[in-house]
């Protein structure tokens, strides 16, 4: 799943999560994670056909309310009823990555780890 998602990361200008279960449940909340990591910039939607996803618009505004998330995070995921509604919000969708976070490495090449010396002394 994890290279599926990074595929998909590469490839894509844009994430749309349309009504689905668990498993857009996960990518959803994995794209929106990596944002938050400044691993990518891209706009992050939810369709919200019919309220299907009142539920989770209510969940992220109370973790917001509860300082869970904060309010630059709460940006990173944008909710719309109809998809011309969605397509404007994305399109003017100006990426604010969080000062604390954006001082994180991403990529492969600084995923050099520091060897830490774990031998016990007794």
């Amino acid at each position: 799943m994890h290279e599926r998602l990074l595929t998909m990361m590469e490839l894509s200008d844009t994430f749309i999560a349309l009504p689905g279960g668990f498993g857009t449940l996960e990518e959803l909340f994995q794209m929106i994670s990596w944002a938050q990591l400044n691993i990518h910039s891209k706009p992050i939607g939810v369709l919200n056909i019919n309220g299907f996803f009142n539920s989770l618009l209510s969940f992220v505004d109370h973790a917001v309310e509860q300082e869970f998330i904060t309010q630059k995070a709460r940006k990173i995921l944008i909710f719309a009823t109809t998809a011309d509604e969605l397509v404007d919000k994305l399109q003017a969708f100006r990426f604010e990555p969080d000062p604390a976070l954006s001082k994180l490495k991403w990529s492969p090449s600084s995923s050099q780890k520091e060897k830490l010396d774990l031998t016990l002394h007794l």
